[in-house]
């Protein structure tokens, strides 16, 4: 015998049924739009050095992508950096990448490079200057003859530093020994006594900085001062602003205490050869993620609807666009 369930159980499953349906009918919808699939195979999006921000970036948010899009198989790839980014990109060797703006100017005119399209504005990437707390280094130009890790040939880090350099009135061939390493290596290198100082250009905090001043003294050198002589080098440097490192980002080797140096802002890129319906979802997961992300990557707390379409020096790509349209009030 089988007893008829109370009247107030059945209102709540028919509830349930219908927000089913309805969901179910909107996914279907949202899919088939336009005769679109659902996006599929296999994707490549390039980050960076292992330790760097842009690798966990990536691997976190590979995983809500494969909530997302369950059909998608997401392949994370390292590289030197963004100028390594970019050219993977343009090249077909990936179809995603993470890059500063300043990177995408510095690669225009390259073959194939007019085809780079934004997905969204992303969050900045700080510059910093480290070196032993017992150093005399004071500011950039206290780095003659020293050696100073400078970043992998075809990163970021290192395009911004020898503008840093040039800004301080220093030559970077001869004024230092410059050390080409990434992020992975110069903390190591650092507290061995290989290096002087060494410059990275990341989000806050960088894991590699962080771990670094949990065991060795250090201290961030301000970089502030370097501002105007970065504008006077004329329009290649116009993506670079004044900016503040919180107190907190590194409190063993900021003491308390906010340092002034450069930032710059990250892009999620693609190219014009890529599917609509595969950025749209890509860029909404990218923005719906922000708070997930965000509670391990501190930077990605300012990925930002508002802000995200600011993606000079790129267009936006078409999918990119339909989605920002889709959810503008």
């Amino acid at each position: 015998m089988v007893c008829a369930l109370p009247r107030s159980v059945r209102r709540i499953l028919q509830a349930a049924t219908a927000a089913l349906l309805a969901l179910g009918a909107l996914l279907w919808w949202a899919l088939s739009a336009n005769g679109e699939r659902a996006p599929s195979g296999r994707v490549t999006l390039v980050t960076g050095v292992p330790t760097g921000v842009y690798a966990r970036y990536g691997e976190l948010l590979k995983q809500d992508l494969a909530r997302d899009m369950p059909e998608l198989d997401l392949r994370l790839t390292r590289s030197e950096g963004s100028i390594d980014n970019l050219r993977q990109l343009v090249a077909g060797k990936a179809q995603f990448a993470i890059a500063t703006t300043d990177a995408v100017a510095a690669v225009r005119g390259e073959p194939g490079a007019d085809r780079l399209r934004a997905c969204a504005r992303l969050y900045d990437d700080y510059m910093q200057l480290v070196v032993p707390k017992d150093s005399a280094v004071r500011s950039t130009k206290d780095l003659r003859r020293l050696r100073v890790g400078v970043g992998t040939d075809g990163s970021g880090v290192q395009l911004i530093t020898r503008r840093l350099l040039e800004a301080a009135g220093l030559d970077f061939a001869r004024d230092i020994e410059p050390v080409r390493v990434g992020i992975d290596r110069m903390p190591k290198l650092l507290e061995q006594g290989k290096l002087d100082a060494f410059f990275w250009s990341g989000g806050l905090p960088t894991t590699a900085v962080q771990r670094l001043a949990q065991h060795f003294p250090v201290r961030l050198v301000p970089l502030g001062d370097l501002t105007g002589g970065l504008h006077r080098q004329g329009e290649r440097t116009r993506y670079y602003r004044a900016a503040v490192m919180p107190a907190d980002a590194y409190p063993r080797a900021q003491d308390g205490r906010a340092v002034k140096t450069i930032a710059v802002a990250n892009l999620l890129v693609t190219t014009d050869r890529e599917d609509a319906a595969l950025t749209q979802g890509i860029t909404r997961t990218v923005i719906d993620s922000r708070d997930r992300i965000g509670r391990e990557v501190h930077a990605a707390q300012k990925v930002d609807l508002r802000t995200a379409v600011f993606t000079d020096p790129l267009p936006l790509h078409r999918g990119a666009r339909r989605y920002y349209l889709s959810v503008k009030p």
